[in-house]
Parts: structure tokens; sequence; C-alpha cells
């Protein structure tokens, strides 16, 4: 088995679930010493009261052939993250790749309402937990990635920067959130890039979450059986083939091709090969614009 990340050391900021699990779990495959951090564990959920954990989380990804250690925390917290940044610097010395994939808004935001109708306390919470964590995160960390040349940073977002660029997405406060976050991968490019590290943007396509397949009532092993009701999600992907991205991303010998990019999981497939975990390749986003978007009938021929 290649483990291309071998002694490479992770932070997966956001790890629960949905993509920082699927994340952390394929750059454990690759070989790398991955940190979960997130605030449901077995002991206490968030306020999402949901059963997956970082402890879960972490198990996965040894499993998978790498370390994973869960470690608690509240990323709107500055105190509680640089005691994890100081936790990976006292027992590693070093961290190779941080992917900043906090997010947490999913009950918060109110699908096609408005900014003056929208709960205003939701929407600026909202915009702490897509916002201020990863800028927080990023301050902590990013003194001990930059400690060794070649360190990666992943802001894990939602839409790549040419579609959410003309595209309205769900609300003022979700679209400005995700916008924002592909903003910090362009930043954070052109203050890592000339010290020696690389920052990007990420997004994965339509992602069969955990909330994802509960909210159509199905579970992975079934999920086809939503397509009746909700015929495009035939491009919808797992939470790997994102993973997979980053994973590639950060064995890259050149990736600093790509800082301060907006990139997607469907077009870095073409780029190093990979395929979600059926063996095919879903382009989400060329989907969306060709197909959705444009009021076509849901037809994945060609985008999987």
């Amino acid at each position: 088995m290649s483990r291309p990340l071998d002694g490479k050391v992770a932070l997966v900021a956001g790890a629960t679930r949905g993509a920082g699990r699927g994340i952390a779990v394929e750059l454990g495959a690759a070989g790398a010493i991955v940190y979960v951090t997130g605030r449901s564990t077995r002991a206490r959920r968030s306020e999402y009261d949901r059963p997956e954990t970082i402890e879960d989380t972490a198990d996965l990804v040894t499993a998978a052939g790498g370390t994973g250690i869960a470690v608690p925390a509240d990323h709107l917290d500055p105190a509680q993250v640089r005691a994890v940044i100081e936790r990976i610097d006292d027992e590693r010395g070093r961290l190779d790749v941080l992917v900043n994939d906090i997010w947490g808004g999913e009950t918060l935001f109110e699908w096609d309402t408005p900014v003056w109708e929208h709960d205003l306390d939701n929407g600026l919470r909202l915009l702490r937990l897509a916002v201020d964590t990863h800028a927080i995160t990023s301050h902590h960390a990013l003194p001990l990635l930059l400690r060794r040349p070649g360190g990666l940073v992943v802001e894990m977002t939602d839409g790549t920067a040419e579609y959410n660029g003309v595209t309205y997405r769900n609300s003022f406060f979700y679209d400005l959130a995700k916008t924002a976050v592909l903003r910090m991968g362009f930043s954070l490019g052109r203050e890592l890039g000339p010290r020696g590290a690389t920052a990007l943007a990420l997004t994965p396509g339509w992602m069969r979450s955990e909330i994802m397949l509960d909210a159509f009532g199905v579970r992975e092993e079934n999920w086809r059986d939503a397509l009746e009701r909700v015929p495009h999600f035939a491009i919808s992907e797992t939470p790997r083939f994102v993973g997979r991205a980053v994973a590639a991303l950060a064995a890259d010998p050149d990736v600093a091709r790509f800082n301060g990019q907006s990139l997607s999981s469907g077009g870095l497939a073409r780029v190093y090969g990979f395929t979600d975990l059926d063996g095919s390749r879903p382009d989400a986003w060329r989907y969306l614009v060709e197909v959705q978007d444009a009021g076509k009938p849901a037809d994945v021929t060609g985008y999987r």
C-alpha cells in the first residue's frame, strides 16, 4: 500500500462528520498522523445532538492505516485552539497539513429567506462559526506549520469561486459565509506563498454526509432510493471523495502551483486520477451549471 504521507502531521479542524471525517480518514490511509477536533465527543454532544464523535473519526483514521488522535475543541475559543496547537507541538514538533473544515451552521440558516426576515441571532452565529473559527485556527496554527517548508492549508467551503461569484447561495448569511472562506484561501495564499507554504480553498460536490443522508431518509448503502424525489442527487459523492482530493494535494511535491486557488473534488479527480469509493469521478460543479441550473432532466452521463 502506498503511504506517501508517512511521518506527516495533519490537523483536521472540524472532523466530527461529513467532509472533515472523510478527509481525516483519507489522510490516515495515506499514512499521516491526524489530529481531529470538534465539539461532539462520546461524553458530550454539541447542539447538533447527533451520534457522530471525534473519537469515532480518530478510530476510523487508525483503521485506515494512519494514527488518529481526537482532541475536543471549540474553535470559537482561542484558548482551546491554542492548547490544541501546543499539544501538537509538544507531541510532534511539526504541522504539515491544516484543514480548516469547521462549520456547524446547517441548523442556523433559513433557505431563500431575505436578510431582513432571517433570524438575526442565528445568522450572526452562523458567520462566527464559519469565519471566526477559521481565522482563530489559522492564527494559532500557522506559526507551527511554517516552521518547515512545504506546509499546506486547505480552507473547506461550499462552491467554487467561479460558481459562487454568480450564484446566490441559499441565503444572505450562507452566501456570505461560504464566499468569505473562498477569500480566505486566496488571502492565505498571498501570505503563505512567499514563506514556503501553500493555501487554497476546496469544495466537495453534492456530498452524501451523514446529515444529508438523514435528510433524505436513506443510508449510504441505499442512497439511490432518494433519486425518485431528488433526481439530481445522482451526481452526489461520498465524503471520502474530497478526502482523496486533500490526500492527493498533501502528497503532491508541486502543490504550490495551486496556491491561492479555488478547487473542487471533481476537478482534482481529473488532475490526480483518484475516484470515489464506487470507482466513479463525479464532477458536481460542472453538472450543476450545465444540467441542474440549466433546467435539464437529471442525467449524469459524462459527469461521473
